[in-house]
């Protein structure tokens, strides 16, 4: 099919979709240079920093499984305005949060939307992205979070002074951008391939039509309604996601899911200050730190976009895994030796390796390979199992390095690289270039 793509207006839909990952991108960022101030007024432990970092991906677990219903039940649409509202909302009680249970309370809340975003963002722009674009379209979720993440550092930085109460208007910033985002989402057409599940093909018929053609739009609807084959992603229970059929694909969905977090990496994102404070680092150095690791994010998820189509995704996750296993064991050198003069280029490397590779391919990838019957709810299993590790992760981080020292978590992390690596080079598919109907079909077709 040579089709030749509206490309302005895919692009233009898919930013607009995708900016539910910069305020993904705030509230995971807000917190490293929130939390040394909340530590201090909230007089908390290695236990509460934990928790009070967790409580925003417990509140995504939630998010994700109103996600899978909200995309099965009313489309994708619904959904990302129902998380731009949250947010806005969530950021607003957050600043003006009167104690520790009301905070962690609304922390939670901003949770759901960005679990809500996390799912239906890249699942939204996976559906209308032609094949041949589709991974450099849904990197842009990748590139709007970590966007997010550097703003918000930069933000975080011009605040510092203000005084104690810095963190109130540090984390009430975020509803600025939750009005953007809602205004963005307010102009998307519904996603083509729910509308063919729910049988409004003349809806999906426009929408195509205005990507691609009229040649375009009749082969898509064609393919889709071939994989759908009578049924929709609503009549598939997430009981039957567990058995012979859709097991392996759904199992590898959660196991890149689980990875791309245990690899280690946020914890460096959201225990910048503390990592950098077992070198000596005062409170401006380890702001200032976690702005130069946000620049690094930026500038190497950058370079990904031009990567992902072009060599695929099983290289560069590759790349990513061994990449930081070799690098988690310099900084855990670097820490058990107390000597941090080394310790910021490596940070900055381990970044750099993950942003170019694990951060955005795992997104493109779980968009992407489940059958589209399914897609919804494994969609939602794979993201709340995300969710649900980074919770893991960073509420152990703070009590092993307050037990065992900042330097061991990352030996650990190399172990658990390693592993990845494995799992990707024995069990993941080159998808690269492929429409969505022709993933499918090299899963059930027994391609992998």
């Amino acid at each position: 099919m040579n089709a030749r793509f509206n490309l302005s207006y895919i692009i233009g839909i898919s930013f607009a979709a995708a900016l539910g990952g910069y305020l993904f991108g705030f509230d995971f960022a807000v917190i490293t240079g929130g939390l040394p101030f909340l530590v201090d007024h909230f007089g908390l432990g290695a236990e509460g920093e934990g928790g009070l970092t967790a409580s925003l991906a417990l509140g995504a677990v939630i998010g994700c499984l109103v996600a899978g219903y909200l995309a099965d039940t009313y489309g994708r649409k619904p959904g990302l305005l129902i998380a731009a509202l949250i947010f806005a909302g969530s950021s607003i009680a957050m600043g003006v949060a009167g104690n520790l249970t009301v905070f962690i309370a609304a922390r939670f809340v901003a949770g759901i939307g960005v679990g809500i975003a996390s799912m239906l963002s890249p699942m939204y722009i996976a559906e209308v992205s032609p094949g041949p674009l589709r991974g450099r379209l849904v990197s842009i979720y990748q590139l709007t979070i970590v966007l997010g993440i550097l703003i918000t550092h930069l933000v975080n930085f011009g605040l510092k002074d203000l005084g104690p109460d810095a963190w109130r208007w540090m984390f009430g910033s975020g509803a600025a951008p939750s009005v953007l985002f809602l205004l963005g989402v307010l102009v998307l057409p519904e996603s083509p391939r729910y509308l063919v599940s729910k049988g409004k093909i003349d809806q999906a018929f426009a929408v195509l039509n205005k990507m691609g053609g009229e040649e375009f739009a009749r082969t898509t609807i064609s393919d889709i309604q071939k994989t759908l084959q009578g049924s929709t992603d609503g009549d598939v229970s997430v009981k039957e996601l567990f058995k012979k059929a859709y097991l392996p694909i759904v199992g590898l969905g959660i196991g890149l899911a689980v990875f791309q977090q245990w690899c280690g990496i946020n914890v460096v994102f959201n225990y910048t200050a503390k990592i950098f404070e077992a070198i000596g680092a005062n409170r401006e150095e380890q702001l200032i730190q976690a702005v130069y690791i946000g620049i690094a994010n930026l500038v190497f998820t950058l370079v990904a976009m031009t990567l992902v189509d072009k060599f695929g995704r099983k290289p560069l996750m590759l790349f990513g895994a061994g990449g930081l296993a070799i690098l988690y064991l310099v900084i855990f050198g670097i820490l058990q030796s107390g000597d941090g003069g080394l310790l910021s280029p490596f940070v900055i490397a381990a970044i750099g390796t993950y942003a170019i590779s694990l951060a955005p391919v795992t997104w493109v990838l779980i968009s992407e390979i489940f059958p589209n019957k399914i897609r919804g709810k494994a969609l939602s299993v794979a993201t709340i199992s995300l969710w649900i590790a980074y919770s893991v992760l960073v509420f152990t981080f703070p009590i092993l390095a307050e037990n065992m020292g900042e330097a061991s978590p990352f030996l650990a992390y190399a172990v658990i690289c390693v592993l990845g690596f494995l799992l990707i080079w024995f069990k993941l598919t080159e998808t690269k270039g492929k429409t969505l109907e022709e993933v499918e079909g090299s899963w059930t077709g027994g391609g992998h």
